[in-house]
């Protein structure tokens, strides 16, 4: 199943081209609140799903060109993201599990825009991620259970401004570096688990402006997702309807700038794009950054000394 929220956070599924409003089958569970709603739809999902197949089946679909999809998470408690966990294409040994937290208020949806801070870094760019939403909450959860406490998967694009905050040169995964406002894209919709027989053979692609940029599989990762949740759960409780992303591979990646279009694709789960937005007119070449790609073949951070503009 594939659920979603629309226009002013109604809660619906996916039939195709359309889409279902859910209203009716929730009854009390749908609230004011969107995310309180999710959660809501998430803890009763046993209970709901027979009425939600009906209405899957049977009731009345708006076309999506007539709708405005949202955010399927819209406000997460928590959003995790894992440091690298890609191969790279190379021959290695395995990295240490690592991960960062990102500001929830980054999180927005299909065919919103990213706007790029006036605070200057060397560079923006994307990193296209699957991401993970909890089912359950969750700590110290082990290896042999983990999958459990997954509710289903949604395509996340990680925007990240390069730089540490005050210093130029510094390629550290940041919070602040990452969680400027709208620099978490998420969508089209929140897949079930049930529908994604193998999470570890997905082929993950993003294009800019027609271009691609990203094109790998997850089966490239590191470290797997049951060692994820592992890892995060034994750190942190995690709370139904938060977000892990799986970390991305870097080869492909590249600058977004003003009047961009980025457009995420993850087999089995969907296709969304978002715009970008820039007041500063901030420029780079318009192609996948092999500095930063090569760099992180290397085991090396993805930023560059310096990155000059267009």
């Amino acid at each position: 199943m594939k659920l979603v929220f629309f226009d002013e956070f109604v809660p619906g599924v996916l039939r195709g081209g359309e889409v279902v409003d859910i209203s009716p089958a929730l009854g009390d569970l749908r609230v004011e609140d969107g995310q309180q709603t999710l959660q809501n739809i998430i803890e009763n999902f046993e209970q709901l799903k027979p009425g939600l197949d009906v209405a899957l089946e049977s009731g009345e679909g708006k076309n999506l060109n007539d709708v405005r999809l949202r955010q399927p998470v819209p406000r997460p408690r928590k959003v995790l993201c894992m440091i690298g966990n890609y191969k790279e294409g190379v021959q290695r040994p395995i990295r240490p599990i690592d991960t960062f937290l990102k500001s929830p208020e980054s999180i927005v949806g299909p065919g919103d825009t990213v706007i790029l801070p006036k605070r200057e870094h060397p560079i923006f760019h994307h990193e296209a991620e699957l991401g993970i939403i909890i089912g359950k909450d969750s700590h110290e959860v082990t290896q042999a259970n983990a999958m459990d406490h997954i509710f289903g998967y949604t395509a996340f694009v990680d925007v990240s401004a390069r730089g540490a905050i005050g210093k130029a040169d510094s390629g550290a995964g940041s919070f602040f570096g990452k969680s400027y406002a709208t620099f978490g894209p998420i969508g089209p919709c929140i897949v079930t688990k049930d529908e994604i027989k193998d999470p570890q053979a997905l082929a993950i692609k993003l294009w800019v402006n027609g271009q691609l940029r990203h094109d790998y599989n997850t089966d490239d990762m590191e470290h797997p997702i049951p060692e994820i949740i592992e890892f995060t759960t034994s750190v942190t409780p995690l709370l139904t309807g938060d977000i892990i992303a799986c970390g991305t591979n870097h080869q492909g990646l590249g600058p977004l700038q003003d009047g961009d279009t980025g457009t995420i694709s993850i087999s089995e789960i969907g296709e969304f794009s978002f715009d970008v937005s820039d007041p500063y007119k901030r420029n780079w070449k318009k192609e996948v950054d092999e500095i930063a790609a090569e760099r992180v073949r290397k085991g090396e951070s993805p930023l560059a000394n310096q990155y000059p503009s267009k």
